[in-house]
């Protein structure tokens, strides 16, 4: 659910626009809020499910998230909504920053590898599915309905919390420090996290050397120190020593860069695919599912691996996979441009590809992040991680955007004025002259090829980067396999 609603929003933009009477540039910022929110409290989340409870940070997330989506559905005007799905980005954040504390608390040994790779998967999946569900809803039911279905959903999963989940008791000697709350520091990592994340979500559109974009930076820079200073004192929020653990740090890079170098270009895809054939959303979401269906099968197998592969080895060998995915859509992207068609086999490749790779990716680095670090800190270690993943996606889409429309523009060449670029860049060629269309065509399908080659090289640099996974404690480093693993962990746990 939480990672589903980043995604299917997209597809229903047109519609909210148009029931809501208002521009679809407004509107975009139902996507906008979500993420910006969802983001910026993740790492705030996640040190506080350590301090009250995770269950009780989990269970009032959830809450929050289904009244904001009840919300969400019956807004009468676009200010409602874009405060709903603010509100429904800050419940989310709540749900998924205790996540993978809550499973490495109640799974030990190979359940808890299949625990992990079972969550990976389906929220990863989740995302690529985004599209197809949204595609279904607003076409079948009307787009009110992409956050009415929440609503049951929600409800069950709060009873269902509340009936089974364990809690997390504090242990005597650090129940004091579980009490007191750094509010301070808490409203200074939110405030950092969004002041880092807003120039990401609005520079494509306002432009990198915007005041919009430089003003917010400088401000997440400033403010980023001011936290670090705050949390030196080592009784604050944030336990300074963890980002000291190099298979902790190694893990939340390794993950901000597999999140950049996959569902930053999933955009970038959808659109391809909906320039080449004119497809709706819905009929791009089902040429999407190799992507999704590779990302699900793929999980099943992957804590078998576990049992076999090293971390460092199974995190090198996906992003090994995911950047032969690339190169195989960059040259079906780059077979379109001059036979006016895809390569379906190479891009049917290049999904499965990009999908397998993200299920070996990161159940291991979820593991090494809840793994590296005591069990009293585990919250923390899961928020760290579940921050680095919007950022790495809305890094993704930033870095990659500028690339797009300067080799786009390079390649439409003097048709490049506004109205072109802008048809072109949404992927919308119907509303070209025909004669100008096997240009835009080219035109695109060779900024998308650029975009496929510069992902491929973040994989290259994931495969090097694997590496620092080496150096963890035992089990994060030598495998969950092994005997010093098992011992490890049956030791942080009991």
């Amino acid at each position: 659910m939480m990672t589903l609603d980043v995604t299917v929003v997209n597809v229903a933009l047109a519609d909210i626009a148009g029931s809501l009477d208002v521009g679809l540039a407004r509107v975009q910022w139902t996507v906008s809020a979500y993420s910006l929110a969802f983001g910026a409290l993740l790492l705030t989340a996640g040190a506080l499910s350590d301090r009250i409870g995770r269950k009780t940070v989990f269970v009032a997330g959830m809450g929050l998230f289904t009244l904001a989506s009840a919300a969400c559905g019956l807004a009468p005007d676009a200010d409602t909504l874009i405060a709903a799905r603010a509100a429904q980005g800050l419940g989310g954040s709540l749900v998924f920053a205790p996540s993978l504390a809550l499973l490495a608390a109640a799974y030990e040994g190979p359940r808890r590898q299949a625990a992990i790779a079972a969550f990976a998967a389906i929220a990863s999946a989740a995302g690529a599915l985004g599209p197809v569900v949204g595609g279904l809803f607003v076409s079948g039911l009307g787009w009110r309905w992409i956050f009415l279905v929440n609503v049951p959903i929600g409800v069950l999963a709060v009873a269902g919390a509340l009936a089974r989940m364990p809690g997390t008791p504090a242990s005597p000697d650090e129940g004091a420090a579980r009490r007191r709350i750094d509010l301070p520091g808490a409203v200074l990592a939110v405030a950092a996290l969004l002041a880092l994340h807003y120039p990401l979500t609005v520079g494509p559109e306002a432009g990198w050397t915007s005041p919009r974009v430089l003003l917010p930076a400088a401000a997440g820079i400033v403010l980023t120190a001011a936290l670090v200073a705050g949390q030196r004192r080592g009784d604050g929020l944030i336990d300074l020593a963890l980002l000291r653990i190099r298979a902790l740090s190694g893990a939340a890079a390794l993950g901000f860069l597999a999140r950049m170098s996959s569902l930053g270009v999933l955009a970038f895809t959808t659109l391809w695919l909906q320039s080449v054939h004119a497809y709706s959303p819905l009929e791009v979401g089902l040429h999407l599912l190799p992507l999704t269906g590779s990302l699900l099968l793929a999980g099943l197998f992957v804590a078998r691996l576990q049992r076999t592969f090293t971390p460092h080895a199974l995190v090198a060998g996906g992003f090994g996979l995911q950047g032969l995915g690339l190169l195989a859509l960059a040259a079906a992207a780059s077979g379109a441009a001059g036979a006016g068609g895809p390569d379906w086999t190479a891009t049917t490749a290049g999904l499965v590809l990009l999908g397998a790779g993200g299920a070996v990716i990161f159940p291991p680095l979820m593991g090494v992040a809840v793994g590296a670090v005591p069990e009293e800190r585990t919250g923390l270690a899961s928020g760290l991680t579940n921050a680095c993943y919007p950022l790495g996606t809305a890094t993704g889409v930033a870095v990659f955007g500028a690339l797009f429309a300067a080799r786009l523009g390079s390649g439409l060449g003097g048709a490049a004025d506004a109205p072109v670029r802008d048809a072109v860049g949404t992927g919308r060629l119907e509303l070209l002259d025909p004669a100008l269309r096997p240009l835009a065509r080219s035109a695109f399908s060779g900024a998308y090829t650029a975009v496929c080659l510069a992902s491929a090289a973040v994989c290259l640099l994931g495969v090097l980067a694997a590496r620092t996974l080496r150096d963890g404690p035992a089990g994060t480093a030598r495998g969950p396999a092994g005997p010093a693993a098992r011992a490890a962990r049956t030791t942080r746990t009991s």
